[in-house]
């Protein structure tokens, strides 16, 4: 059993977690999250002194920890402890997170992209268990993709394997991560709401009403949720988004199944919140892109560990990162 400290940094909100783990199962003992701070250093100490809280208010010593965990978003390259780039904090700049903690804490810290640490979580604990060849989508406010292939996580030369919402899918469309009509523009969260906001309006200029918002006034109240509630309960409109949504993302995994050929893809967040609203297209757009044999192989299902995925996944951020260690050490 190993004592871990999982660190997961998002643009809005920052968790310290305080788990146990073993080969077959990750647990949270205890948890703190605060509003995410966008100066680097300050961020990190409050990161450190928080992980001591938890610690002393949970009757443990550092000495009691093997290594602490680190998912966050962006370019990140693991083998340095660097945070590159990442869009959610726009200071962080070749930030040296891995140093920083490992010094102050005095504990080994491992860094993972965030969505190449929820691929390991879903690989070792959720849907991939078992498997050596699969995908893990985010689809949360982006969409990005962690891969493993033949038992490992693929970083490419630089940390950014791995970009799946940059495909462009179409020539023009909404944008996400600075490209319009790219994979993350029509299938993410903010995609979804983007879509929705654009057929609102066209209903809102014909004289129509919109089940899923009040008027013009309201377009920036959309979110993906609002549309789903309004899709299931019958809205022609809604639905279509959902439709859109759905077969652009089809698109794009039917691109991975061709590519990587995996076992199993699995979808977070809005996925596993509206499948019903995204698999029919979905599975309409695989069945015609991809290739048969590859996609009679692969099962494209939403994430197993839930919302528990994010902190999990921090934790495998050094899990994995001890077992890389071992390997060469």
């Amino acid at each position: 059993m190993k004592f871990l400290f999982g660190i997961d940094i998002g643009g809005t909100k920052t968790a310290v977690s305080l788990s146990k783990a073993d080969e077959s199962s990750v647990e949270i003992v205890a948890k703190a999250a605060f509003d995410s701070v966008q100066e680097p250093n300050l961020a990190l100490e409050k990161i450190a002194e928080a992980a001591e809280a938890l610690a002393l208010k949970n009757s443990a010593k550092l000495s009691d920890f093997s290594a602490i965990g680190i998912s966050c978003g962006g370019i990140v390259d693991s083998a340095r402890g660097v945070v590159v780039t990442t869009p959610v904090l726009p200071l962080w700049q070749n930030v040296e997170a891995g140093k920083f903690l490992s010094r102050r804490l005095r504990l080994p810290a491992f860094i993972l992209n965030d969505a190449n640490a929820c691929a390991v979580a879903e690989w070792k604990y959720g849907a991939g268990a078992g498997c050596k060849n699969m995908v893990f989508l985010t689809c949360g406010t982006g969409i990005g993709a962690g891969i493993i292939l033949n038992g490992a996580i693929v970083e490419g030369a630089g940390g950014s394997a791995g970009e799946f919402g940059h495909i462009r899918s179409e020539p023009f469309g909404p944008a996400g991560c600075g490209k319009s009509g790219s994979l993350e523009g029509f299938c993410s969260g903010t995609g979804i709401a983007s879509l929705a906001k654009t057929r609102a309006l066209e209903l809102f200029q014909s004289g129509k009403k919109c089940a899923f918002c009040a008027g013009a006034e309201s377009l920036e109240n959309i979110s993906a949720k609002s549309v789903a509630d309004a899709a299931n309960a019958g809205d022609p409109a809604a639905i279509e988004v959902y439709e859109t949504a759905g077969e652009h993302l089809g698109r794009g995994i039917a691109i991975l199944i061709d590519l990587l050929n995996p076992e199993v893809v699995s979808i977070g967040s809005v996925f596993a919140r509206a499948e019903n609203l995204l698999r029919p297209a979905m599975e309409r757009a695989i069945a015609r892109e991809a290739m048969t044999y590859p996609r009679s192989l692969c099962a494209v299902v939403p994430a197993k560990l839930g919302e528990k995925v994010g902190d999990i996944a921090a934790a495998c951020a050094a899990l994995d990162g001890m077992e890389n260690f071992s390997k060469i050490s």
